[in-house]
């Protein structure tokens, strides 16, 4: 029942900065465009704050590295080449771009950000669990809001029909199927600690790791939600390496192992490194899999594998 709740908060938050962004005055919409590349920051760094506190109380926290490392790297790798597969077999023609270095490195400044992100809540959490303070905190109130920002945004993106082609669905379709099979091998390694439906769910935040940590904490525990917020974060640099080294020779199988990301963080990248044929493509998963991302968790975390 919790998790009904909460995705009906997502959806509502979403649905109202949508219907809301025509209203807004130009003042408004030019504030929002610029403060909602910062906000996954400010986000990050209250999910990142929450969970130190949290995880202050779990028994060597640090155990939650190599799982988070392992789910990030087979599913990105996972959802590439099930993309590859599929093309080959349906559609041989390939349309691609070039690499830019000046872009990945851009790109690592963009991560590095966020791991500094993640160390300035980390260490505020940190210093609040040293000073015995009591202070309570729930991101998932501004996790609302960022959605609402990003439905916003979505207001104001201008869509085609041709966007709905088979050929561009494939991508994020690709991205799913790869991530389970991917979640069944790390299963095999993982049984011991976690059941196969928290691996399934691990599998699931498509690199949205400002979403995924909260969620997991709350419909599961701190412990989950740590791992996952890493598994995103790592999942995202994976799908970076992809893009930059592969992306201009397998432009749609690189955008399916950017999961949700295609959609914001890497969309520069698919631009350069795949080539603008391929922005509709990525605009397209990326989409498709956040909407699906926090309902695809909340499934798998009810399921009894």
């Amino acid at each position: 029942m919790q998790s009904v709740v909460l995705i009906f908060q997502i959806f509502i938050a979403i649905s109202l900065g949508y219907f809301l962004a025509p209203h807004l005055s130009q003042k408004i919409k030019r504030f929002v465009f610029q403060i909602l590349p910062y906000f996954s920051y400010v986000l990050l760094i209250s999910v990142a704050f929450e969970l130190s506190q949290a995880l202050n109380h779990i028994p060597n926290p640090v155990a939650i590295l190599p799982p988070a490392v392992l789910i990030a790297f087979t599913t990105s790798i996972g959802s590439f080449f099930i993309c590859l597969i599929t093309y080959k077999i349906i559609d041989r023609q390939s349309v691609q771009g070039r690499i830019s270095l000046h872009l990945f490195i851009n790109a690592l400044k963009n991560i590095a950000k966020a791991f500094l992100a993640l160390g300035v809540g980390i260490l505020l959490g940190t210093l609040v669990n040293i000073s015995n303070l009591q202070i309570t905190f729930n991101s998932w109130y501004l996790l609302l809001i960022f959605i609402c920002l990003i439905g916003i945004e979505l207001a104001f993106t201008q869509f085609d029909r041709s966007w709905l082609s088979w050929k561009i669905l494939l991508v994020p379709i690709a991205a799913i199927i790869g991530s389970c099979l991917a979640s069944i091998f790390n299963y095999f390694i993982l049984s011991n600690d976690y059941s196969l439906n928290e691996v399934m769910a691990l599998a699931q935040g498509y690199g949205w790791y400002s979403m995924s940590g909260i969620l997991f904490t709350e419909l599961h525990s701190a412990k989950l939600g740590g791992i996952a917020l890493l598994t995103d974060l790592f999942r995202e640099i994976f799908a970076i390496i992809l893009m930059y080294c592969l992306g201009w020779r397998f432009p749609r199988s690189a955008i399916s192992s950017a999961g949700a990301t295609s959609m914001d963080v890497t969309l520069a990248m698919v631009k350069q490194s795949c080539g603008t044929h391929y922005i509709p493509h990525a605009m397209m998963s990326g989409l498709i899999l956040s909407l699906l991302a926090p309902l695809l968790i909340s499934l798998f975390l009810n399921l009894k594998l």
